[in-house]
């Protein structure tokens, strides 16, 4: 049975290990001895389905028959015609919708032979209607060769088509199926519509025609998921028994999908009972039918009305070009419809919307509300009005909604008299729009009128109205009928969630004008100026804005709320105003006093005064009027000053505690402190060539400089002082005190004479100080004619840059690196005022050491200097540019110092390998700056003099790899070397060539069938041409049937670049070619690809059986590439230590006529994939260990994915029969499968890794985070606990309070089961629920709550519920079992219940999760409670665990959710609080709620 799977199965690759299963199982004799041979095979059966495939049976059928399969075209044209007669119905439905019921799919010989009748009889009667059902519910035979020649007349003759490949496992073949270039009769096309209907009947053929016409986006397939056949099955006999083994012996993969319709069946698009399918296909229809005319609708409709002109073509040529093929309602082509038409116009205004109703909504234009004209009449809506004068003599005016401003004159004076005469001598203005849902925009230039001063014209808005085609501008009325309010006072504008349309116009003006401040809650962002049209006979209609509202700074309004300038709760946005209004009081004072910091401190006087300036001219025009707390001024007060003066450096900060001077007096360091210190500070190295390397990472303070003095010298300078050359490393130094700089600089100049180094202006003393070189220091210098180089970055800050700056300046060091940050020498701290507002502002200014006529300002200690810019930013760039060269520094000056010594040897020796290298290197890019700096050695006239050639040797490879960074590269000295020509193979007899390879070649089978294969030479391309049928008879026949291969790397550091090919072919698909390599040679300047090769000697090994590959420390060359190629196709996994990192060839190259050779890596790998290499740096295994303990790390993997494909089938099919919400576990279980089939798990290397993975897919396919792996941990046995015990815990566990106004509050973060609350429900209610029952009302804390068992929800519910009426709280469907249990509230209660008329607030986070959150889903859906804080988790009822198959992987899956008929399910997506807060505020928001609650309850009474 075995052999027979083995060579007819059409999925080999999961036979991994099957012979030896069933060899185990006969040993084990317990088969063999069941008696009842139906019985055998029935267990034989479960066996070999242990391979996830149902196809495969074993049966015992003592008397069975093969029949012979009737081939059609070998049968009389009479019994053809009447076969296709009777598989064939036709017919022409209502709308000319042609009607094909197709039972049988005949092959491509048969439909030849009767081709004209078919089309004369069939096709022809079909081929004219306008649409077509194609039925195949009752497709239950047919041949596949049918499938190109139906597939083809509803698809266009050119391009062809590849349809679906097909793989016969008897005859080792695949065969490709495509459509036809010429069929007869005309083709049906790819435009018109065609609907399948599929049954769960519809099998083999029929589902290959549903499942590419779909894939090809070509049908739609309405009716049931079809059987889930097969392409071929065949019953064979067991040899010398009556039993016999059904095997699907070939296999079908789209090569849209990579998929196969074989098992799964076809998924229809829409999912219906197959008797409804008919029904649903001509409505589908008729949606789609109706597309071409709703999408002219809707452009006609956008063409007419759409105010956005300039857009309308963009829209006009998406509905022409846009292909509606997915869809299938008419609720689906309005959301199609809805998100491109609102993406293409960037105007969430226009709206296609699905009316479930049928009745649109239109939207009623406010300028047609009609206004009385009769006195009595206006007045009582002048009354709607209301006015106040507030606490602080704050007036307050509500205005619920907008009238026209041309009502007339009458309605004018009358709100003159009632609004503004009583408001006139306010000191501040409320505006209450917190209940305004809209009215006439038109009324908003004459309430903006009265806001501002009649002295000069003001523009406030546009309105481009479309449909009139005019435009009209609001400006300020030039004299109103009462007194105006003016501009100067102070305007708050109050919002709410309610505020909408006009209302929400007035408060985005209120902000654009800067006239005010809004205090409130964001607006509704309600649509006005639209108009809705609902299309002719269709439930879709359009929302389109014909009226744009453009601002005074000519931006368009469009909609989505206004955001209050102070966010707050509706109810509490008048308090807001009384804190905000007292702050405003402040502002000039504040502004004013950051403006006398400015001018008496920062750098440039006319700078500060122009900022200064520029504040309060931002505050008199009320830019300052959304500022609203101290972080809000010192944001907008830091966002002025450095855009007005262009210095990032200025900066104002909001802190309660005066902040520490950052130039405080320095302490002096103890003795046992200096070490430390220096160590931190100053990191030395002596480089190559006698070359000096410091950095310090800190300018400290001079005093403390010369408290480290002695030991600085000693330990720090001593070891640099000598060199002949110094790289100061200034990249991380971010700056520090600057009164050291003239003492570090003086050790690189001479004693005499003294340099001037820098001038220092101090704005706040108004000094200038001169800043010179001292004319002695500790310790000897380092003089002036040595070589400086200072490396600098983005980082380098202040006092670092006045150093570098100034050693630059003075042509005292060559500066390599980034444009410096550009700090301050000096920023002090100051108080703004006596407020918590502080400013830092750059008080010192460093000039440069030039000429006077030439002086500039530094621009990396003043920012962006206007006059100096340009011309820094020119420098800095081709500093910059010097920073790739910086390799170049040491090893050069070895170069150098090799010409300053008297040698013996001739200069153009060093040319001459310097040719070498640039000639023949395989890196040139790595060569950038050597032609210079040789051509500057070698003008060096002085004759070398070493008088040891070795010796000289040594330097030269030292400076060779110091400076292209390649140990590779070295230069010897052998005058006795003769050149190693490799030999040719001769030819050998069979005998002497398995000797040879026998001692290169170690071959083994393992037990479980693991190949092993080491190899510790590569064979080349001809070598293995000669002894190709040799290693196929000797190695790889008996390698091939192994289930996996340990490919053994570990000690091979031989081999021959061509043999790549050869070895990475034999492990990958013949088709397509892959670019494996590219190895490009520099002395040819030639790049060759590698590629796998399409043919080889003998059989490939199957790309789905696991290969690793074993390296070592030893593993080099060639071997790398083949390990590095293979592990980055995927095709392999390494394991062992990280290889040697060799070169794929290094030639010895002798230099001119001397005996010096120079070993130059002349070619080099560049891997397609990664664009990188492994020589130098090696390959990097997947899974490290010692390279001893790797074949037993090799074995376990290899046994493990044995194991994966059974592992994730089962999953899951665990998932798809038990996961809660069905059509998910369906959709994850299916595309899991296909995870598994595109090789995503083909890398694990360890059962942790699987986990690890598995739980990820399941998330990303899921969204459920509770769907994952888990392990079996057995539940603790429960614990006896006294009374007492259960008191103490309860107390613990519950957290109780009374707060003011008699509201409860209770807190517990842990569900219990309910048989064990029940036992100790009576301690529960005496410790804990009697604390609370008796409040007013209730806050339960859900906050920490992470879930648990769900059993105690509806006795927990039942509390809050009163007891005469039994309440269903919920429906849970147990998927399992496939039951719904209904959730209803209990009778009988331990203790007193809170009943439903107290008020209850529940709060809740982004942890709270499982059985919480199915007691607040209850709670809020049934209205008994407000939820308070954030959206919780978004978890699930308690899942269940699942063991994968006899495996010791579990499963944990969510199995029961509740209720979704009234609205989507709270699992996987969280429940949104009614008022979102975050959760630390959450209780004392609820807390505000229920005092404001009883508080009004009181004033009340």
């Amino acid at each position: 049975m075995a052999k027979i799977l083995l060579e007819n199965y059409c999925f080999p690759e999961i036979l991994v290990g099957m012979e030896e299963a069933i060899q185990k199982a006969i040993n084990s004799g317990e088969i063999l001895q069941i008696s009842d041979r139906k019985t055998l095979a029935s267990v034989l059966t479960n066996g070999v389905q242990a391979l996830n495939d149902p196809r495969l049976t074993v049966s015992y059928e003592p008397n069975f028959i093969p029949g012979m399969p009737q081939m059609l075209p070998s049968l009389p044209i009479e019994k053809l015609i009447w076969l296709v007669r009777n598989s064939v119905k036709l017919d022409i439905l209502d709308n000319n919708i042609g009607y094909l019921r197709i039972d049988r799919i005949i092959g491509e010989e048969t439909a030849t032979k009767l081709g004209s009748l078919l089309r004369d009889n069939i096709w022809d009667k079909v081929a004219h209607t306008s649409s077509m059902i194609l039925d195949l519910r009752y497709s239950t035979a047919g041949e596949l060769s049918g499938v190109p020649f139906i597939i083809s007349y509803f698809s266009e003759p050119e391009p062809l088509i590849h349809l679906d490949t097909v793989y016969d496992r008897p005859l080792n073949t695949t065969m490709e199926l495509w459509t036809m270039p010429s069929i007869m009769g005309e083709r049906y096309g790819k435009k018109k519509d065609l609907i399948i209907l599929t049954s769960k009947r519809t099998v083999g053929a029929a589902e290959a025609v549903a499942y590419t016409l779909k894939s090809l986006k070509r049908a739609i397939t309405v009716g049931e998921r079809s059987a889930g056949g097969s392409v071929k099955i065949q019953k064979i006999r067991i040899p010398h028994s009556d039993f016999y083994i059904t095997v699907p012996v070939a296999r079908s993969v789209n090569p849209i999908t990579g998929h196969s319709w074989e098992v799964s069946g076809v998924s229809p698009t829409v999912n219906v009972l197959a008797k409804e399918a008919v029904a649903k296909a001509k409505s589908l229809l008729a949606v789609r039918s109706a597309i071409p005319k709703v999408v002219q609708s809707i452009a006609d409709v956008i063409r007419r009305f759409y105010v956005f002109t300039d857009r309308v073509p963009a829209l006009l040529q998406y509905l022409q070009s846009t292909d509606f093929f997915s869809v299938i309602s008419e609720e689906d082509l309005a959301v199609r419809l809805n998100q491109d038409l609102q993406s293409v116009s960037e105007d969430p205004r226009l709206i296609i919307k699905y009316m479930q109703d049928n009745a649109a909504i239109l939207e009623k234009d406010p300028e047609l509300e009609n206004i009385p004209d009769d006195l009595e009449s206006l007045k009582k809506l002048v009354d709607t009005i209301k006015v106040e004068i507030l606490l602080n003599n704050t007036g307050y005016l509500r205005i619920d909604k907008f009238f026209k401003s041309y009502a007339g004159a009458k309605l004018e004076e009358l709100i003159a008299k009632k609004v503004w005469e009583p408001l006139k001598d306010t000191n501040n203005l409320i505006i209450d729009l917190r209940y305004n849902t809209g009215g006439s925009s038109t009324s908003l230039a004459l309430i903006l009128s009265y806001l501002q001063d009649t002295s000069q014209k003001h523009h406030f808005f546009t309105i481009n109205d479309q449909i009139q085609n005019i435009t009209t501008k609001y400006d300020s009325l030039p004299q109103t009928a009462g007194p105006t309010y003016g501009s100067k006072r102070g305007v708050y504008v109050l919002t709410s969630y309610d505020t909408a349309s006009t209302g929400e116009e007035f408060a985005y003006l209120i902000q654009s004008l800067h006239r005010g401040t809004v205090i409130g809650e964001i607006t509704s962002g309600t649509l006005m100026h639209s108009k809705s049209f609902q299309i002719e006979g269709m439930a879709i209609a359009i929302t389109v804005p014909f009226i744009n509202f453009v601002d005074n700074n000519g931006e368009c309004w469009l909609g989505g709320g206004v955001v209050p300038d102070a966010i707050a709760l509706a109810e509490e946005a008048v308090e807001h105003v009384y804190e905000i209004a007292d702050f405003h009081q402040g502002l000039k004072f504040l502004i004013e006093g950051t403006g006398e910091l400015l001018e008496k401190h920062y750098t440039v006087h006319e700078v500060a005064q122009m900022a200064s300036k520029v504040l309060f001219t931002k505050w008199a025009e009320g830019l300052y009027r959304s500022v609203v707390d101290f972080e809000s001024l010192a944001s907008q007060l830091t966002a002025d000053l450095q855009e007005t003066s262009g210095d990032h450096r200025l900066h104002v900060f909001h802190c309660d505690v005066e902040p520490k001077s950052l130039h405080d007096v320095p302490k002096i360091p103890t003795a046992e402190e200096v070490g430390y210190i220096i160590d931190a500070l100053f990191k030395i190295e002596l480089l190559l060539g006698n070359v000096g390397y410091v950095r310090f990472n800190m300018m400290a303070d001079v005093e403390v400089v010369k408290a480290i003095g002695p030991q600085l010298i000693k330990l720090v300078w001593s070891k640099l002082v000598n060199t002949d050359a110094l790289i100061i490393d200034m990249r991380y130094n971010t700056g520090g005190y600057s009164t050291a700089i003239p003492l570090f600089s003086t050790y690189f100049f001479d004693a005499q004479p003294l340099r001037h180094l820098y001038t220092v202006f101090d704005r706040t003393k108004t000094t200038l100080t001169k800043v010179m070189t001292l004319p002695q220091v500790r310790g000897p210098r380092y003089g002036s004619s040595k070589d400086v180089y200072i490396l600098t970055s983005q980082m380098t800050g202040s006092a670092a840059e006045v150093f570098t700056h100034s050693m630059k300046d003075l042509n005292r060091a060559t500066i390599i690196g980034e444009p410096t940050i550009g700090g301050s020498l000096s920023s002090g701290t100051y108080q703004i005022r006596d407020s918590v507002l502080y400013a830092s502002i750059p008080n010192q200014l460093v000039l440069k050491t030039l000429q006077p006529k030439q002086c500039h300002l530094t621009k990396n200690l003043l920012g962006s200097t206007t006059s100096t810019s340009h011309l820094l930013t020119f420098c800095l760039t081709q500093l910059t540019k010097m920073a790739k060269a910086i390799f170049l520094i040491a090893p050069l000056l070895v170069l150098g110092n090799v010409f300053f010594i008297h040698a013996s040897f001739a200069p153009e020796l060093i040319v001459d390998m310097a040719k070498i290298v640039m000639d023949n290197y395989c890196s040139p890019e790595k060569l950038v700056g050597m032609k210079e700096a040789i051509e500057a050695a070698s003008s060096n006239t002085e004759i070398l003099n070493i008088p040891d050639a070795e010796t000289l040797a040594k330097i030269l490879s030292a400076g060779f790899q110091t400076t292209v960074s390649d140990q590779r590269l070295t230069v010897s000295y052998e005058p006795n070397y003769v050149p190693v020509v490799p030999p040719k193979m001769p030819p050998l007899p069979p005998d002497q060539l398995i000797s040879i390879l026998q001692t290169s070649i170690k071959l083994d089978i393992l037990e479980g069938n693991i190949g092993y294969l080491r190899i510790d030479h590569i064979l080349g391309e001809e070598v293995a041409d000669k002894v190709g049928h040799v290693l196929l008879d000797l190695v790889w026949n008996k390698i091939l049937p192994t289930s996996g291969l340990i490919f053994d790397l570990r000690y091979t550091s031989s081999g021959d670049i061509t043999g790549v090919s050869y070895i990475v072919s034999y492990f990958t698909a013949a088709e397509p070619t892959i670019h494996i390599d590219s190895i490009y040679d520099r002395p040819s300047n030639t790049t060759t690809k590698v590629l796998s090769m399409s043919t080889l000697l003998g059989e490939r090994y199957y790309i789905t059986k696991p290969l690793i590959i074993l390296t070592s420390k030893n593993t080099k060359g060639i071997a790398e590439d083949v390990a590095y190629c293979l592990q980055n196709l995927k095709r392999a996994t390494i394991v062992g230590e990280k290889t040697a990192g060799g070169s794929m060839k290094v030639d010895k190259i002798r230099v001119a006529n001397s005996d010096f050779y120079i070993s130059v890596p002349t070619a080099k790998s560049v891997n397609p994939i990664t664009h990188s290499t492994w020589e130098v740096t090696g390959v990097t295994p997947d899974v490290e260990v010692n390279a001893e303990d790797a074949l037993a790390t090799a074995i376990k993997i290899v046994n493990l994915r044995a194991q994966v494909h059974a592992i994730i089938e089962g999953s899951a099919t665990l998932i798809a029969d038990n996961y809660a919400f069905e059509d998910i576990g369906a959709n994850v279980a299916e595309k899991l499968k296909g995870l598994l089939a595109n090789g995503e798990y083909s890398t694990v290397v360890s059962k942790e890794s699987l986990e690890v993975k598995l739980s990820a897919d399941l998330k990303t396919l899921s969204g459920d985070k509770s769907l994952k792996t888990t392990h079996n941990t057995p539940a603790l046995p429960p614990m006896d606990y006294s009374p007492e015990m259960y008191i103490e815990l309860i107390k613990v566990s519950f957290h109780t309070d009374i707060f003011e106004n008699n509201i409860g509050y209770l807190r517990f973060d842990m569900f219990g089961d309910f048989e064990e609350v029940k036992a100790i429900a009576q301690i529960i209610v005496e410790h804990v629920w009697n604390k609370v029952v008796n409040t007013d009302a209730m806050i339960v804390d859900l906050r920490n709550n992470l879930g648990g068992p769900t059993t105690a929800i509806a006795g927990f519910c039942s509390y809050f519920f009163d007891a005469d009426k039994q309440i269903v709280l919920d429906k849970l469907y147990n998927r399992p079992s496939g039951t719904i249990t209904e959730l209803r509230t209990l009778p009988e209660l331990t203790g007193t219940r809170y009943g439903s008329k107290k008020s209850l607030i529940i709060l809740t986070s982004g942890a709270t999760a499982g059985a919480a959150e199915e007691f607040v889903y209850i709670m809020k859906k049934l209205g008994r409670a407000m939820i308070i804080g954030e959206t919780t988790a978004g978890a699930s009822h308690p899942p269940e665990t699942f063991r994968v198959g006899e495996t010791d992987i579990f499963l944990s899956i969510p199995t029961i959710h509740s209720d979704t008929t009234a609205g989507p399910a709270w699992e996987g997506a969280g429940i949104a609080p009614h008022i979102p807060v975050p959760a630390d505020a959450a209780l004392e928001t609820a807390k505000g709620i229920f005092n404001k609650h009883f508080a009004g309850q009181k004033t009340t009474s």
